[in-house]
């Protein structure tokens, strides 16, 4: 875990709610080793009124220009003023926190699905399944076709599917109601997104006896486990999502009782 100065040098506006960050170390020192499914905490420092860092997942690790890329929502002021960050201008990170997404040890067939601003951690795994010679397929859910994001990046590591509430891109309905789940079959499942479609997944994915991972997207104010915002219930008890999470087996959830 680092606390570092890293210079915007990219914000791309891909929706009314979403924008893609790419930032990279100002003092140009390589990035530390992380993994799909880890997090940061950003300091929100252009407003008085905000005090506590932003936990925001890694989306992407472009080692090769040294860059971080962020997928933020806006949900609050603190994200807000995070998104309106220009490039050039200096962000400060807390990473990389949490656990992250078992890798395979053997081949199969591996399916990652995302819903909304969910999507995010998706890509960083993709590319890390890719680049040990797995197959991925990505299902990606949203109310609407402009809430699928990045489909070229996802493009590049596996075979794309897609589902909107409204129709208007990939097909109607649900991530769980895709017709790729009656005509393949896969190994292991890897979620994140709303929690009710993670609930989804998970129930899914448990009666077709598929393992399953899923990201938590509780609510962490601190990401080191102090301040008991993220409590999540498990069969080991209550534990913070922020620390013993947020990738968590759905094995150890209580989703299934």
């Amino acid at each position: 875990m680092k606390q570092l100065d890293f210079t915007v040098r990219s914000n791309e506006k891909l929706n009314e709610q979403n924008h893609l960050i790419k930032i990279t170390p100002t003092d140009h020192g390589p990035l530390p080793e992380m993994y799909p499914g880890q997090f940061v905490q950003v300091l929100v420092d252009t407003s008085p009124r905000i005090f506590l860092r932003r936990p925001v997942s890694i989306n992407f690790v472009d080692n090769e220009n040294n860059e971080i890329w962020l997928l933020i929502q806006t949900v609050g002021e603190g994200t807000r003023k995070i998104c309106e960050t220009p490039a050039g201008k200096t962000m400060n990170l807390i990473f990389p926190l949490g656990s992250s997404f078992t890798l395979p040890g053997e081949s199969g067939n591996f399916l990652l699905v995302g819903g909304g601003v969910g999507t995010a951690p998706m890509l960083f795994l993709g590319k890390k399944l890719c680049e040990k010679g797995f197959s991925c397929d990505f299902l990606l859910g949203g109310r609407s076709q402009s809430d699928i994001l990045q489909r070229s990046d996802f493009e590049q590591f596996g075979t794309l599917y897609c589902t909107t509430e409204d129709g208007s891109f990939g097909e109607k309905g649900f991530v769980t109601r895709h017709s790729v789940l009656q005509k393949k079959k896969y190994d292991f499942i890897y979620s994140c997104g709303p929690r009710p479609m993670m609930v989804a997944v998970a129930r899914y994915a448990h009666n077709n006896g598929i393992g399953c991972e899923v990201s938590l997207e509780n609510l962490m104010a601190c990401g080191f486990g102090a301040c008991l915002c993220c409590i999540e219930k498990t069969i080991r008890g209550n534990v913070c999502a922020c620390t013993e999470g947020p990738v968590f087996n759905i094995n150890e959830l209580t989703w299934l009782d």
